[in-house]
């Protein structure tokens, strides 16, 4: 069975959770939103924790992706959720110095919070 664009179920379920591609367009929306952000003595610090952990989670879910042991694999994972759940915390630093970005901002704290919770569901199976 296809839809209309000539894919079948299971492609769109594979893509639905493909989750190294969900992590890349996580880290594309994180780079294009600390792009958007004025540059100051304020903002650049956090822009820059922020991208390192925005990004940093499709990094190690593609290091998990590989691992070569579970133990490997498990320890990737966390990195994923440690990374999320930072991203979040950065996200709030973020709108505490410029406020006007708090509607984006929100968009991508509630991505992170998926990601931190679907890695936090991961890491405990």
């Amino acid at each position: 069975m296809t839809n209309e664009n000539g894919k079948s179920l299971e492609e769109q379920k594979t893509r639905k959770f493909d989750l190294e591609e969900r992590t890349a367009k996580f880290g594309e929306a994180v780079i294009a939103f600390a792009k958007s952000m004025p540059k100051d003595v304020v903002t650049l610090p956090l822009i820059d924790q922020f991208v390192r952990s925005g990004t940093g989670i499709g990094a190690n879910y593609c290091e998990a992706d590989d691992a070569v042991s579970k133990r490997e694999f498990r320890v990737k994972i966390n990195s994923c959720k440690k990374e999320a759940r930072e991203t979040k915390y950065w996200l709030r630093m973020i709108v505490a110095a410029d406020s006007s970005k708090k509607i984006q901002a929100r968009l991508l704290w509630k991505e992170a919070k998926e990601l931190h919770l679907i890695f936090a569901s991961i890491y405990r199976k």
